[in-house]
């Protein structure tokens, strides 16, 4: 058995304010997970107004929910922004980033990603226009 490493980068196209599903995508740009047996993949947003988690894969209304939710827990018209130089949207962008975070470790198991049965790997876009996001995809394990 040996340990192997594979980084690949994934620029996505730009999103609308939402949830997204991103999974294939992911494991599209990646396809050497294939090689591993036991494992980690690392996923890795570069950017401080968009986040990343896992969640239901199946019924598009939880994404809805999601969104409604956050944005009534963060609304971009709170008056005490300092930060709202580049619009209403950024600083509540930044604030949710920081709660749902900008990384994810997902197992591997026997070359693939080791989700369960009704999960599913969200972008969580919090900009009205926040432009193609990049991530840095590491996987690593045994072969």
């Amino acid at each position: 058995m040996s340990t192997v490493f594979y980084q690949k980068s994934l620029k996505l196209p730009a999103y609308s304010q939402g949830y997204h599903l991103i999974t294939e995508e992911i494991q599209g740009a990646i396809p050497d997970i294939r090689q591993i047996r036991i494992g980690f993949l690392q996923v890795f947003l570069q950017h401080t107004s968009a986040g990343l988690c896992i969640n239901e894969n199946a019924d598009p209304t939880v994404r809805k929910d999601f969104q409604t939710f956050v944005n009534e827990l963060i609304p971009e018209n709170y008056p005490r922004f300092i930060h709202t130089y580049e619009g209403p949207d950024d600083m509540p962008a930044h604030i949710k980033s920081a709660f749902f975070g900008n990384s994810l470790q997902i197992p591997i198991s026997g070359g693939k990603l080791a989700l369960g049965i009704w999960q599913g790997i969200y972008l969580c876009e919090f900009r009205k226009r926040g432009g193609n996001r990049s991530l840095i995809l590491t996987a690593f394990g045994t072969e």
